[in-house]
């Protein structure tokens, strides 16, 4: 009700106000233009209020969001620290001096030390001599080819998984402690490692540790697939070998049989009662 007589009363003054305006009353000019003018300014200023408010309130709840992603978990380390095995080398007697060389080569990923120290713990493959090769039928040559070629290949598959094992631990103490570092700055509390660059930064060390990793364990994969293909070739000589053992037998057999049966037929042929 208050304000309905206040309104009534601002158009009674503004009507007074363009009468004695209109008449020449009090000396002030009443200019419809510049009163709407003001107006509209007037309107538009209130509008910019409302628009500060509303700004600022959300400011302030972004920054108080802000604050409370800030804050550190207390005690980190003594909540979600925990201790893993450490890696061991491998470690064998070296009663005829013949296998410290592949320990050393193994531990060490040195590819020319795991050469001579797998020479120095295996058998050593001989060679047939010249004359003996060339008094051998041409399947007994192939087969003989083909035994070298899987002592041969199951050598390199060797050696390269022994190179994969000591490469892994050769580097295992440099990853452990950049994984103890990561680790470290990940449970501090100081505030220039929380960063949300640094919160970023470690994310991503984190993931490439991961892929090494994954990058290795394919490695170790490779090497097993590599000693399963050769073991699956020896099995596959040893059948084929029995199978080709078999067909010359019974083509022996057959030849001898039919060599039998026709001297028993001459043999019966010629045979007279006295």
């Amino acid at each position: 009700m208050k304000q309905k007589v206040l309104a009534v009363l601002l158009v009674l003054t503004l009507c007074a106000g363009t009468v004695s305006a209109q008449f020449g009353f009090g000396g002030i000019v009443y200019d419809p233009t510049n009163y709407h003018n003001a107006l509209l300014r007037y309107f538009q200023l209130q509008q910019q209020l409302i628009q500060l408010r509303n700004s600022y309130t959300q400011l302030v709840s972004q920054y108080n969001l802000a604050v409370r992603m800030a804050r550190n978990i207390q005690n980190m380390p003594s909540r979600y620290r925990a201790l893993f095995s450490q890696w061991r080398n491998t470690a064998a007697q070296d009663i005829y001096s013949n296998t410290g060389t592949w320990v050393t080569g193994i531990n060490s990923g040195q590819f020319p030390t795991i050469t001579t120290g797998y020479q120095r713990a295996t058998t050593q493959l001989l060679q047939y001599n010249p004359t003996a090769l060339a008094g051998m039928t041409p399947e007994e040559l192939e087969r003989v080819k083909s035994q070298y070629a899987s002592v041969e290949l199951s050598d390199g598959a060797n050696t390269t998984a022994m190179a994969t094992i000591g490469s892994i631990r050769g580097n295992a103490q440099t990853i452990e402690s950049r994984i103890t570092n990561l680790e470290q700055d990940s449970l501090s509390g100081d505030p220039n490692l929380n960063t949300e660059v640094s919160v970023l930064n470690k994310i991503n060390a984190a993931n490439v540790l991961t892929l090494r990793t994954v990058q290795d364990s394919n490695k170790l994969l490779a090497s097993l697939l590599e000693q399963q293909t050769i073991l699956a070739k020896q099995q596959r000589e040893a059948t084929t070998n029995a199978i080709n053992a078999e067909i010359a037998r019974r083509a022996s057999l057959a030849g001898n049989m039919a060599q039998v049966t026709s001297t028993l037929t001459d043999s019966l042929q010629r045979f007279r009662m006295p």
